[in-house]
């Protein structure tokens, strides 16, 4: 991996560890739906004025129909899910849960079978190393009225394994705040009549704060330098990504949340982080992967 790879992943990990534990906050007292309107309204505004700035209509145009199943894919449908789920799951689980999406991947890179992108048994490796990293992290402690919520999670993963798909396949070259611009602002339309009918009656400043950072720095930064990130290494690789998260999802559920801290985690952490490492680079430079 090159070094600005590793620099955009490193800011991903953390952008994206962040938003478990401020949805487990703000569901509180949010209903997910208006969550989801919450995390998008904010976003839609800022990169809309990007892109009008600088003139870019023209080019969300020409990709829309990209633009607005992307934005169902990886915001609309997900954000809800996870939402419901964190009102029932810890944060650590609901990290553990994700971190399906690199496996997801895979086996969708298996299917497509693309000339791009070849998994290396050095990577399958760090994979698996990951996926026993979480393991001990975390734990899996999920109990029988539990596992419908485990299902939405599923389907979260599906869709935050299409939506890198989409974004290296068709709406490669196409600058990320466009992206962003156009699919948080189709998201936050559909949510609109939901949240008329579903606001509360009163929301903390702890709430508001939540939102505002999940909205900004979690959506709208996050996903220009995720694009920038598959660019780089490629969308496989990229959702790899979810592992770190993990590690971080975990640290601030134990600091903030009171989430026990226990001898999995102490073992899984170093796990997860070779994993990463093994799942992400190559023997030689030559067989790195870059769409850059």
């Amino acid at each position: 991996m090159t070094k600005r790879g590793l620099a955009l992943f490193a800011a991903m990990a953390f952008i994206w560890g962040i938003p478990y534990l401020l949805i487990r906050i703000a569901v509180r007292e949010l209903d997910p739906g208006v969550l989801v309107f919450g995390r998008t309204v904010p976003a839609a505004i800022i990169m809309l004025t990007l892109v009008a700035y600088k003139k870019q209509f023209p080019i969300m145009i020409a990709n829309i129909k990209w633009i607005l199943i992307f934005a169902v894919i990886e915001f609309g449908i997900p954000w809800y899910l996870m939402g419901t789920s964190e009102k029932h799951l810890t944060s650590s689980i609901t990290s553990l849960l994700i971190c399906c999406v690199p496996l997801f991947s895979v086996l969708g890179q298996l299917i497509r079978r693309t000339e791009h992108e070849k998994i290396s048994q050095r990577r399958m490796f760090g994979l698996a190393i990951g996926i026993i990293g979480v393991a001990f992290l975390v734990g899996i402690d999920v109990h029988g009225g539990s596992f419908g919520w485990v299902a939405l999670l599923l389907i979260v993963c599906v869709g935050y394994t299409v939506g890198p798909i989409i974004l290296a396949t068709k709406l490669n070259g196409v600058p990320g705040s466009i992206v962003i611009a156009g699919s948080s602002a189709f998201v936050a339309i559909c949510w609109t009549p939901w949240t008329l009918t579903h606001w509360p009656s009163h929301i903390s400043g702890e709430t508001w704060a939540c939102v505002g950072t999940l909205s900004i720095v979690c959506t709208a930064l996050a996903f220009v330098v995720f694009g920038a990130l598959i660019a780089e290494i490629g969308a496989t690789r990229s959702t790899v990504i979810t592992y770190i998260n993990t590690a971080v999802a975990v640290v601030l559920g134990v600091v903030f949340l009171n989430e026990p801290l226990t001898a999995g985690i102490l073992v899984g952490f170093p796990l997860v982080l070779m994993g990463s490492i093994y799942a992400t680079s190559s023997k030689s430079a030559t067989a790195v992967e870059t769409h850059s």
